[in-house]
């Protein structure tokens, strides 16, 4: 019997790892529709690693059974693990309890599948290509209690997805990853996008730490959310949100912090031919050293969609939105680098290292335009005086500073207010700008950057986003 038993169970593993291709999959399910003669659409909840509670009148009916929980790792026929198999392609949630359940789950996930992840550790390095589901159907991999999140620790990436579509991943813990968190890309198809990716409430931390490491790393995805992520001491030339080549998205109410004396390169960062993508209500708390870098420098190999299908007018990033965002410290948090086209707009700006903004140009093939077309409008800049450098705004050679435009923000020199206006110097002349401003900060010292009721600095500033948001439009969604 136990000979017997150790078979079975060899071949209930065997028959759910074969789930990792979709034709397996599809051809997993007819052979054991064609077996069992299960109907189309079988109601069941399958618990992998816990008791399995299938509710299949059919299947009792077609072998004599009583209805019955019984262990996946005790099934006593051959009969079951087909069944296994056909009901984790069927059922709507699957939850995991070990590394090996949640990559075999996620492996045969269909369009609808809901994988709950419960409380515990799981081994990091898991990689999946082709997970699809739909747009009214999305696969989603989720906590099976957000209170308590299931902490994935390790391997090179947390989790990588390629060619995806319509996936979201939702209240998971990413640790000690050497390359990056999560790790999402178009499988290196560069015509052929991955698609309706959500990124909810996730933390990544402690990825590296040398290196181009990133928290969340996207590549090649048209239509994105990441939503309430915590980015937390990332790679040392990484970013918190590094988007490559992506479209049609926004990072909205995320942290991304290091600590005062970590070097990174970037907090959110949008290059590659990224596009239509809106950077709101986030916190940056020394988020490298440029914390949101609207462009940036991109092997012309990697470029979405690719160089040859796009006009002379190339550019690493076009109609980037930032906006509602605070920004504690880093050597410039906006930076602007080979952009065709961004909002700037009710920003707070909190003692920068050295500026607040940088216009550059570092991708410098001909079919580039300069860095151009840049609103900076209605944000907060409190700066001090020794750490202010080039009246706080770098331009470099190749960029079109005179493009820019300066609108209604408010400067302010935290220890010299009397000099704020004579030490702030544009590229271009500001409109109704206003200088030497008391923000009254709700509690500075704490980092809180709200503002008294009746501060001279209500009307501009991350604080004043969605009351005055609408003075200016968003970018447009790429048709």
């Amino acid at each position: 019997m136990q000979a017997r038993a150790r078979r079975v169970r060899e071949h209930v593993e065997h028959v759910v790892l074969l789930a990792r291709g979709v034709e397996a999959r599809l051809a997993g399910v007819r052979r054991a529709e064609g077996v069992l003669g299960l109907p189309a659409r079988l109601p069941a909840r399958l618990d992998l690693g816990g008791a399995v509670a299938v509710r299949a009148a059919r299947f009792d009916r077609v072998h004599g059974e009583e209805p019955h929980k019984i262990r996946a790792r005790t099934a006593p026929t051959k009969r079951y693990a087909a069944h296994v198999l056909a009901t984790l392609l069927l059922v709507a949630d699957v939850t995991v309890r070990t590394s090996g359940e949640l990559r075999a789950a996620l492996a045969a996930a269909k369009p609808g599948t809901t994988l709950l992840v419960a409380p515990g550790e799981y081994a990091g390095g898991i990689v999946a290509s082709g997970v699809r589901g739909t747009a009214a159907q999305p696969i989603a991999l989720r906590a099976a209690d957000p209170a308590q999140p299931p902490l994935i620790r390790g391997g090179t990436c947390g989790i990588q997805l390629s060619d995806a579509e319509h996936v979201e991943l939702a209240d998971l813990v990413f640790e000690q990853q050497t390359g990056n968190g999560v790790n999402i890309d178009d499988g290196g198809t560069l015509d052929t996008p991955a698609r309706g990716i959500a990124l909810r409430r996730l933390v990544v931390r402690d990825t590296g730490p040398q290196g181009n490491c990133d928290g969340l790393k996207l590549s090649g995805v048209d239509g994105f959310a990441i939503e309430g992520c915590t980015i937390e001491r990332w790679g040392s030339n990484g970013s918190g949100i590094d988007l490559v080549g992506c479209a049609n998205g926004a990072v909205e109410r995320c942290t991304l912090r290091n600590p005062a004396d970590r070097a990174t390169s970037s907090g959110v960062q949008a290059k590659g031919g990224s596009r239509a993508i809106r950077i709101e209500r986030n916190r940056f708390e020394h988020a490298g050293q440029r914390a949101v870098n609207i462009g940036g420098s991109t092997g012309l190999d990697y470029f979405r969609p690719p160089l040859s299908e796009l006009s002379s007018a190339c550019s690493e990033a076009a109609r980037i939105t930032v906006a509602g965002n605070t920004f504690v410290g880093s050597d410039a948090p906006i930076a602007c680098v080979g952009v065709d086209g961004a909002q700037v707009r009710f920003n707070t700006l909190y003692r920068p290292q050295r500026w607040a903004l940088r216009i550059l140009q570092e991708t410098r093939d001909p079919r580039f335009v300069p860095c151009r077309n840049v609103e900076f409008t209605d944000n907060l800049v409190v700066f001090e005086r020794a750490r202010w450098s080039a009246g706080g705004v770098n331009v470099g050679a190749g960029t079109e500073p005179d493009s820019f435009r300066f609108e209604r923000n408010a400067w302010t020199c935290s220890d010299d207010a009397a000099r704020s206006r004579e030490l702030v110097k544009l590229p271009t002349p500001e409109r109704d700008g206003r200088y030497g401003v008391d923000p009254q900060f709700l509690d500075a010292a704490s980092l809180d950057l709200s503002v008294r009721a009746g501060s001279p600095a209500a009307g501009v500033g991350a604080h004043a986003f969605g009351a005055q948001a609408a003075r200016e439009p968003e970018p447009l969604r790429e048709r």
